[in-house]
């Protein structure tokens, strides 16, 4: 354990039972560790952790905090125990770099294993893994295996699409990305025929879309990949295997641009007592071996090229991902988020 003062102990409790987090004994400045505050769920990184632990003989604590966690090391500033952030999305990322609360890396074994897209051109950041942003197609009601996202908005589609919150991280960064593509003005008309052809008002989550079709309440619905795998392998709740079941998985733009990916991350924490442990740790993470585990456990796609893929990711089909940087997707998500309140997205179809 380190040697903290008890009033930073005291400190640190206060803000977890404010934050509503559940935290584990963290250990500052103490050899042999390293600390990271996560927005991933527990049963997603331990493997990794495991295995690092295994490797590095480095023991490796997490804070597990659903919200809040830019605020959460902001607030504890210079005497924070955060050496590593884990997150997913490239907003979050960007929330944590905009809140002062990262350091630049600047690492070969990084830089070189991951490519450029995925991470921050300053070095705030790195994507560790990848999702597809697709479509999730009845495999009874839609005949095509092709689609692109601006095709959402024909009027063939009407009444036919479902979609969790316009306001969603996920869906904001897939509309970020359609701004820098095509423009405010296009993607905005875009969002309008999208907004048309929905079955009903956004809601529910990335699932919900399955169950949904599932159901016969729409033919298409938009959703991460990894969740499909998730449905696929979920025997404490088998009726979402038949939602998987009922859907097939259409990657848009296979035949341009390439389907919208976003990330889950990494960054290192601006005052970390033990950087050298979280170095190793974020060096570890872009290894193949820790790769091999994302991709197998949480249905993911790595970031190293070429890198093995999970066999039910396998049985989706192949991705060709969009190459636009997700620096610059983030840059639109703010326009993308006033575009949603405009347009009134969530509002659901006109009636």
């Amino acid at each position: 354990m380190f040697d903290t003062s008890s009033k930073l102990k005291a400190g640190l409790a206060a803000l977890s039972v404010a934050a509503g987090a559940s935290l584990l004994p963290l250990t500052a400045q103490a050899e042999g560790t390293v600390n990271i505050y996560s927005q991933r769920q527990p049963f997603l990184i331990q493997p990794l952790l495991d295995a690092f632990t295994e490797e590095t003989g480095i023991e490796a604590e997490v804070l597990h905090l659903d919200e809040g966690l830019p605020e959460r090391i902001a607030a504890e500033g210079e005497n924070s125990p955060a050496d590593v952030i884990l997150t997913v999305d490239i907003g979050r990322l960007a929330a944590v770099v905009d809140a002062g609360v990262t350091q630049p890396v600047e690492n070969d074994v990084i830089n070189e294993a991951i490519p450029a897209q995925y991470r921050d051109p300053e070095g705030h950041w790195f994507g560790v893994t990848t999702r597809g942003r697709v479509i999730y197609a009845s495999k009874d009601r839609v005949e095509q295996d092709t689609i692109t996202y601006e095709e959402l908005a024909d009027p063939k589609w009407k009444g036919k699409i479902c979609m969790r919150s316009g306001q969603h991280q996920y869906n904001i960064a897939l509309f970020a990305s359609m701004i820098a593509h095509h423009g405010e003005a296009e993607a905005e008309e875009w969002m309008k025929g999208l907004k048309e052809n929905l079955a009903r008002k956004p809601g529910g989550n990335d699932r919900g879309q399955a169950q949904a079709i599932y159901a016969g309440e729409c033919d298409l619905g938009l959703g991460n990949t990894y969740y499909v795998g998730l449905m696929m392998n979920n025997d404490e709740e088998p009726e979402q295997k038949e939602w998987a079941e009922a859907i097939k998985v259409l990657f848009p733009n296979s035949q341009d641009r390439g389907t919208h990916v976003n990330i889950s991350g990494m960054a290192l924490a601006k005052n970390a007592p033990n950087k050298d442990n979280a170095i190793k740790l974020m060096e570890f993470l872009t290894s193949p071996e820790a790769q091999a585990i994302y991709a197998e456990k949480n249905y993911e796609y790595p970031v190293l090229p070429d890198a093995e893929v999970s066999e039910t990711v396998q049985s989706f089909g192949e991705i060709k991902p969009d190459t636009l940087p997700l620096a610059d997707v983030a840059k639109h998500r703010k326009a993308a988020s006033e575009m949603v309140d405009r347009v009134g997205l969530d509002d659901g179809p006109a009636s």
